[in-house]
């Protein structure tokens, strides 16, 4: 099956039932099908063919989403990008994938009029406005309610072609497109569903942006299971993101360790009826034990599963609700239907209650990085054992005897001083530990005497008077000597990726 044969089949199922929440817009199934369509009309009539990439530049909204399930149901290729993406970075991605067409609104007109100076490709700009006068270089406005509607046949392309390239948030270097098809989605979308037992009556808040391969696993999920999905811009604002989140009855509430700080910050969640939320899932980032801790606490209604993935293959594992209590600083156990085990440095298999890095295999497994056949190789493998392509996930575990992992480091992020290797998530979850820290990154800093010094940068809670003193104490306390930080900062916040994710990049 592909991804918009899912959303098909729930509009034939139930064409009445309330898809789609957007601020005051709210469209059944039937509405939102008919709105896709006219969309994919009008794509077609530009030209846009089956294959063609077409980049999406969009805030979080029911635009967005029409654009998506058109490109689907024509055939085209999604290149969801992040709406914050500066313009040189977004015109090197669309002239790296060779995108035909950029789907953007007019409050980010600046950018991507720049963008488009470097991407020759890019024949059309449809801008989300119906009013929007076109104008040359094909900008061309969104095409209104009664425009003509696709009504050809949806596109049948074999399940293996390309529905996103998703690029990786860069936080390491240029961004990587990551080539997943329809069955790489189709396959893990269905597995999600199953283990978090979505139902058709759920109602799915999500302040993730679409963009973000989280965020538009909550689209996929919501509208391929039948139920309602519930879009805000961001959690900018915890206390509005609340009053919907409570108007709107939500059972479902994906977030991010940022959005569960937030949350956890509001004094008195008494204030809102949240008695109808019945799962949240954390993702995208590990989840500190005392947030994990006061998010049980403060939402005792709720169950809590603790999810890991990559853009490379969505989801890799996850913590089922019952196992949260005894295995706080577990990221689970992998997936039905795929296989997963740890490495040593040679590449050969670790026994169960070892260390080493995370391989991953099974259909959810991308094709590549787009037009990075070294990368790709780098990445993607044949296991001698079962012959079947696997992945490098680049993180390691260790693992105890029945499988359940422990995020030790990402390969690239290991800090070598005093001639010892230090997992800097180990640090940061020692910190966490201490009272009146809200957040902290650990990382290393050039030192003349032991090549690299361990640094931590500290957000301290409203009124804490935590010192450096007390946060190397902590640490010489409860870690390896070598591995308490030897510089700390304190800041009022740390620096953050598009996604939202904390990033070591611009910390020195």
């Amino acid at each position: 099956m592909l991804l918009h044969q899912l959303f098909a089949a729930t509009v034939e199922r139930q064409p009445e039932r309330l898809a789609l929440v957007c601020g005051p817009q709210r469209l059944s199934y039937a509405q939102l099908d008919s709105r896709s369509r006219i969309v994919a009309g009008h794509l077609r009539r530009l030209g846009v063919a089956p294959g063609d990439r077409v980049g999406l530049l969009l805030d979080n909204g029911v635009e967005m989403v029409c654009a998506l399930w058109a490109l689907l149901r024509i055939g085209a290729v999604c290149l969801p990008f992040n709406p914050q993406t500066k313009a040189d970075k977004l015109g090197g991605m669309l002239a790296r994938t060779g995108a035909v067409m950029l789907i953007t609104q007019p409050s980010l007109a600046t950018v991507w009029r720049a963008a488009r100076t470097q991407a020759p490709t890019v024949r059309h700009v449809l801008v989300s406005d119906p009013q929007w006068r076109e104008g040359e270089g094909g900008e061309t406005p969104w095409p209104a309610d009664n425009a003509p509607r696709f009504e050809e046949p949806d596109a049948e392309p074999d399940e293996h072609a390309l529905a996103f390239v998703s690029h990786t948030s860069g936080t390491t270097g240029t961004p990587k497109g990551v080539m997943l098809s329809h069955r790489n989605l189709v396959g893990i979308v269905r597995v999600i569903a199953q283990y978090l037992a979505l139902r058709r009556d759920d109602v799915v808040y999500s302040a993730l942006p679409l963009s973000f391969n989280y965020g538009l696993t909550q689209l996929l999920l919501a509208l391929g299971t039948g139920a309602a999905l519930v879009l805000e811009r961001s959690f900018a604002f915890p206390a509005a993101s609340l009053d919907t989140l409570a108007r709107e009855r939500a059972t479902v509430f994906p977030a991010v360790p940022t959005m569960v700080a937030m949350l956890m910050a509001m004094q008195d969640l008494s204030r809102w009826d949240l008695s109808s939320l019945r799962l949240v899932t954390s993702a995208s980032a590990a989840l500190p034990a005392p947030l994990l801790r006061d998010l049980r606490r403060r939402l005792p209604q709720a169950s809590v599963v603790i999810m890991y993935g990559q853009t490379e293959c969505t989801r890799i594992s996850y913590l089922p609700s019952e196992q949260v209590e005894s295995r706080p600083d577990s990221i689970g156990r992998g997936l039905p239907g795929q296989h997963c085990w740890l490495i040593d440095e040679h590449g050969e298999r670790v026994p169960w209650g070892g260390s080493g890095e995370l391989v991953v295999q099974g259909d959810h497994v991308m094709q590549g990085y787009w037009d990075e056949p070294r990368l790709s190789s780098d990445k993607l493998f044949v296991d001698p054992a079962s012959g079947q392509r696997a992945m490098r996930t680049g993180d390691l575990f260790r693992s105890d005897a029945d499988g359940w992992l422990y995020f030790i480091a990402r390969k690239d992020d290991i800090i070598k001083t005093r001639g010892e290797k230090v997992s800097p998530q180990e640090v940061e979850r020692a910190i966490a530990r201490i009272p009146g820290v809200r957040e902290c990154l650990v990382g290393a800093v050039p030192d003349p005497l032991l090549g690299q010094a361990i640094k931590a940068w500290v957000v301290p809670e409203p009124g804490s008077a935590l010192g450096e003193r007390d946060i190397i104490r902590h640490c010489l306390a409860s870690l390896e000597n070598h591995m308490a930080p030897r510089h700390v900062a304190f800041l009022d916040d740390l620096p953050r990726t598009a996604t939202g994710k904390p990033t070591r990049q611009g910390l020195s």
